[in-house]
Parts: C-alpha cells; structure tokens; sequence
C-alpha cells in the first residue's frame, strides 16, 4: 500500500475499519445470545481486502 492514497482508496480503507469491531453488547443481550461474535472480523496480517 503506498503512502500516498488515493481518496476513494482510504475511503474503502476507513470503512473496512468501521467495519472490523466487535459487535455491542447489547446486541448479544437484544438477541438473547443467539449472535455471539462478528463474523466478518478481519484480521490485518491473515486476509487482505484485495485492493
């Protein structure tokens, strides 16, 4: 990745990163723990967005 992004690029990149979080607690507590983990977390060293 250069250093010198281009705007629609660290767009994705932020979004991606909203994107990688735990998911509230209150949402496991809404759904009574049927939804436990996020299962679209991405780890940075294992698998790469392909952009």
């Amino acid at each position: 990745m250069p250093s010198h992004k281009t705007f629609m690029i660290k767009k994705k990149l932020a979004k991606k990163m909203r994107q990688n979080r735990p998911i509230p607690y209150w949402i496991r507590m809404r759904t009574d723990n049927t939804i436990r983990y996020n299962a679209k977390r991405r780890h940075w060293r294992r698998t790469k967005l392909g952009f």
